[in-house]
């Protein structure tokens, strides 16, 4: 039987596959506070250009790049959502991301409005 691809390109896939460290591989970024925004900014246009929905599960960050998932984890209660960065923000000193409303019920601090969060770069 003959590989479409080589043994090479077989080997690399194996040993990629390897290195996916135990958790799916997600990448701690960085810890603070999260708040969130909600449906009084439906509609408006985020920084990457796109509507503004808070049922969708989208976060602003001030420096990760349009489109980059983001796990956050709730470390008050052990919840986590993933989400895709679409906006800048938050502009709250001491802040580390602010996400949609529909992201923050998922992480359970909808009533509160904030909660101490770790973010990891998706796997």
């Amino acid at each position: 039987m003959r590989w479409p691809f080589g043994l090479p390109a077989l080997a690399l896939v194996v040993m990629a596959c390897a290195h996916v460290p135990p958790g799916g591989g997600d990448t701690p970024v960085g810890e603070g506070i999260a708040s969130y925004y909600g449906a009084g900014l439906r509609g408006n246009r985020t920084a990457s250009g796109e509507r503004f929905d808070p049922e969708e599960l989208t976060a602003a960050h001030p420096s990760m790049a349009f489109g980059t998932c983001l796990r956050v984890q709730n470390l008050e209660n052990g919840t986590s959502v993933r989400v895709r960065v679409n906006d800048r923000g938050p502009f709250v000193k001491g802040r580390i991301v602010d996400v949609s409303e529909s992201a923050a019920r998922a992480l359970r601090f909808i009533r509160r409005g904030i909660a101490r969060v770790r973010l990891f770069l998706c796997a």
